[in-house]
Formats: structure tokens, C-alpha cells, sequence
């Protein structure tokens, strides 16, 4: 069993005007199947069997094998970056609603501090909204660095490779945050994995 690409869980054109069709072909379609295909490359010359990828990227990690892990990671932060989104705007509530208000004072100081990690993450990556014990935390990652397999409970990403928003926003990285993190993401999907029941669906 080889991995493969996930489809979308929204239509082509359903994030405009926050995020392009166009967009979704070049980062979806390419770069993201990109890694599903180098990763499958690479496990089929070392003759290992097929693990599941959260396995996949824990053994890469723990034998330095930095290519597989590269490429294996960003199929777990991209699969999971797509369930992060959401055509329409929704707002958290019940238990998550909670937990941001105790940490950050309000959804909208949330949203802010998450741009803020956002915009000053060096280079690549991905800035993160994670469960750490029994609170919120805001972290960022370098490259395809992952808590998929280790860490923190990762609840919401964003995507601050200059390929998720170089098509639509050229260079301007906060414009790109502010716009994706204040207008479509799937609260839904977050409160799903600070129950344990989201999480899971980026993985094969």
C-alpha cells in the first residue's frame, strides 16, 4: 500500500476570494502530491514495508533519515493544513471556546497572536495552535517539522511556505494570515482534535 493524496475537503473554488483556485491546483496538486510521491520513492528503494505515516515519520525521525522525514511530514502538515479550512466563517464554542478564552482573552487575540507567530516565523514553515497539558499554546515549526508523531496535541496550522500564498498575496505574508486565519478556518475541525477525533483523519 503506497500513500496517496487526499482530496480536498471542499470544492476548488470554494475558499475565494481568501484563497484561490489557482492556489489550490499549484499547492494541493503539485507540491503537496510531490511529497506523496517522493516519500513512496524513497520507501520503495529501501524495500520497507508500508507503515502508516504517523509511523513512517516517527521511524524517519528516529534513524535520521532526513529525506523521508521531510517528505512524509509535509504530507501529515498538509493533509492536516486542509482540514484546518472552511468554505464559510464559523466561531468556536463549548470546551474550545473555553480553553481560548482562559489563555488569549477572546477568539480575535487568538487569531492576532497566531498572525503575530505567523508573520515572524524565519523562512519556512508552519506556525502551530497546539494543546500543551491542560492549556493553549502557540508555536511554530521550521520546514516540515511536525508534532504529528511527538509533542504537543496539534489542534490548527497554518501554512507560511511562501508556495501557500505567493499566487494569491505575492510576498505579503501577513496579509495572508490575517485573511486565512480570520476568515476560514474549520473551528469545527479544531474542536474535533482537542477531543481526540480529528487529528486522525490526516493520517493513512
Amino acid at each position: 500500500m503506497s500513500f496517496v493524496l487526499p482530496e480536498l475537503p471542499f470544492d476548488r473554488d470554494a475558499l475565494n476570494p481568501h484563497m484561490s483556485g489557482e492556489t489550490l491546483d499549484y499547492h494541493h496538486g503539485k507540491h503537496h502530491k510531490a511529497y506523496v510521491d517522493k516519500a513512496n520513492s524513497l520507501i520503495a528503494e529501501k524495500g520497507g514495508a508500508q507503515i502508516s505515516l504517523i509511523e513512517t515519520i516517527a521511524a524517519a525521525r528516529a534513524a535520521g533519515d532526513k529525506g523521508l522525514f521531510n517528505n512524509a511530514a509535509q504530507i501529515w502538515n498538509h493533509s492536516f493544513f486542509w482540514q484546518c479550512l472552511a468554505p464559510s466563517g464559523q466561531q468556536p464554542g463549548g470546551k474550545l471556546a473555553a480553553l481560548i478564552d482562559a489563555k488569549f482573552g477572546s477568539t480575535d487575540a487568538l487569531v492576532e497572536s497566531l498572525v503575530k507567530e505567523a508573520v515572524g516565523h524565519f523562512a519556512s514553515g508552519w506556525a502551530w495552535l497546539v494543546l500543551d497539558g491542560d492549556e493553549l499554546a502557540i508555536t511554530s515549526l521550521h520546514d516540515a517539522d511536525t508534532p504529528a508523531d511527538a509533542g504537543p496535541k496539534p489542534l490548527l496550522v497554518l501554512d507560511v511556505w511562501e508556495h501557500a500564498y505567493y499566487i494569491d498575496y505575492r510576498n505579503a505574508r501577513p496579509k495572508y494570515a490575517e485573511t486565512v486565519l480570520g476568515n476560514i478556518i474549520n473551528w469545527d475541525f479544531v474542536a474535533q482534535n482537542l477531543d481526540g477525533q480529528g487529528a486522525s483523519r490526516a493520517d493513512q
